[in-house]
């Protein structure tokens, strides 16, 4: 018979009751919400070694140093280091030999009576996983999605209570500590979009695959990580830059993906509206794209895509939004600046597919209202008719049967691009052809990919195991 699953309040309760435990909660925004669940449940004698709030901006510089914005990672970094210094400066001594201690701090900005600024705010927790051994540490990044100010304190404190406890009874397993942290907690309340487990108790995790681990389990819609494999938060590292995006399955990146990034990067940045502008490009690759059995994420095969984009120097965008509209949505969330997104026109042909938008009450014309909102910009990159051997590009576009017009409107709007490549040998490289050469040793495979990523792949043996069928990459 499956345990069943602690609520918020029997969990405060059996940390209180719990020995070992024993720290600071250091909390600024939206009250101290969490450790109030600890004051409530009775016995806090046992974990509450201090509280405190340092609401005041004058008052905080002064504890944790100057900071240019107050709900930031950096500042959860320096109230984590400040806190738990003290408590082992201060308390090692007289119980180090039987305590695990931690610090708790939280940094918030939830609904204000003013409105309109974004409820977010960064987690932590530096702790002991066992007495007086190295600091380990999870920091979380939480937006609030509540309308009403008590409701989103009331849930931010459920979510520290959830974090709490999983450091102190399931850091051994990272995922389930992963899995717990929205308990108590009905979808739609919280988003969690980043997470980051270091020091000693982590390890072996990989940062990676627990973001991955993120947007599987439905605790956020998009996670983000960096080409050495930081975790990243997405509104921090896409906040006013223009952004252009390339989704695919990279399976494995080849010469034609970097080839359709590079052509729409130039197009992108010399748009009036983008000139002179900060510019990030990033690598998208959705669930769908890395589902191997349409149920199964293989980690390896994930790694291994990640490897190569590592390999290339681009972040990394793991979503579940299949539908571009929705990735549109997401991107305009981030920033009030220019957005492109790059993709082949078998992708192009696929917008135009008015089967996947039966579930939109505007169909296929509310599609795209969302997707083009805010002049967003599709950059289309050509395809090889691997029958005819003949290159079909955007302008050449013309079997669209009724719908061509609604394609010539968005076209001559400006809204669709199109790329051309100066060496159209490369639209014959797909990735099966890659994978097949790769798995028989087929040297050939390193004249279809891009140079700087076939060091990685010989090294660390990517791609050598067993894949299933792969889409086209243009």
């Amino acid at each position: 018979m499956a345990e069943t699953a602690l609520d918020t309040r029997q969990k405060a309760l059996q940390i209180n009751l719990d020995p070992r435990l024993y720290g600071t909660f250091a909390e600024i925004g939206a009250g101290q919400e969490v450790v109030r669940w600890f004051f409530r449940v009775g016995g806090a004698a046992g974990t509450v070694a201090k509280s405190m709030s340092a609401y005041d901006m004058t008052v905080s510089d002064a504890i944790y140093g100057t900071s240019e914005r107050y709900v930031s990672r950096k500042r959860l970094e320096a109230m984590l280091a400040h806190e738990y210094r003290l408590d082992v400066e201060r308390l090692d001594a007289k119980r180090g030999e039987r305590t695990c201690f931690f610090a708790f701090a939280d940094t918030v900005a939830a609904r204000s009576f003013r409105g309109g600024s974004e409820c977010h705010g960064w987690m932590g927790i530096t702790f002991q996983h066992a007495p007086r051994a190295e600091p380990s540490r999870i920091l979380i990044h939480v937006r609030m999605l509540d309308n009403e100010n008590a409701a989103q304190a009331e849930a931010l404190g459920i979510v520290g209570v959830n974090l709490v406890y999983g450091a102190g009874f399931l850091s051994h397993t990272p995922e389930a500590l992963l899995s717990s942290l929205l308990d108590d907690l009905t979808v739609g309340r919280v988003e969690i979009d980043m997470v980051e487990f270091s020091g000693a108790a982590f390890g072996q995790v990989d940062n990676r695959l627990m973001s991955l681990r993120l947007v599987q389990l439905g605790l956020s819609g998009a996670a983000m990580f960096g080409p050495n494999g930081e975790v990243l938060q997405p509104s921090e590292v896409l906040y006013k830059k223009a952004i252009l995006v390339e989704r695919g399955a990279f399976h494995p990146v080849t010469k034609v993906h970097m080839d359709m990034l590079h052509l729409s990067s130039e197009k992108f940045r010399s748009l009036p509206e983008v000139q002179g502008k900060q510019v990030i490009e990033v690598m998208e690759i959705t669930m769908r794209n890395l589902m191997s059995d349409q149920t199964v994420v293989d980690p390896k095969d994930f790694l291994d895509r990640a490897d190569v984009l590592a390999a290339c120097g681009l972040p990394v965008l793991v979503s579940d939004f299949s539908e571009y509209y929705r990735l549109s949505a997401f991107l305009s969330r981030m920033t009030n600046e220019p957005i492109g997104i790059a993709l082949g026109l078998t992708r192009l042909l696929n917008l135009f597919d008015e089967q996947f938008y039966q579930t939109l009450p505007g169909g296929i014309l509310e599609s795209f209202g969302r997707l083009l909102k805010n002049h967003l910009k599709l950059f289309v990159y050509p395809t090889l008719d691997k029958e005819t051997g003949a290159v079909r590009r955007l302008e050449s576009l013309t079997n669209l049967g009724p719908l061509q017009q609604l394609f010539g409107y968005l076209r001559d709007r400006g809204s669709f691009i199109g790329l051309s490549p100066q060496d159209i040998s490369v639209l014959s490289i797909y990735p099966r052809d890659v994978l097949d050469a790769i798995a028989s040793h087929d040297p050939k495979w390193k004249t279809m990919v891009p140079p700087e990523t076939i060091e990685v792949i010989e090294k660390k043996h990517l791609f050598v195991h067993n894949q299933g069928e792969q889409s086209p990459a243009h």
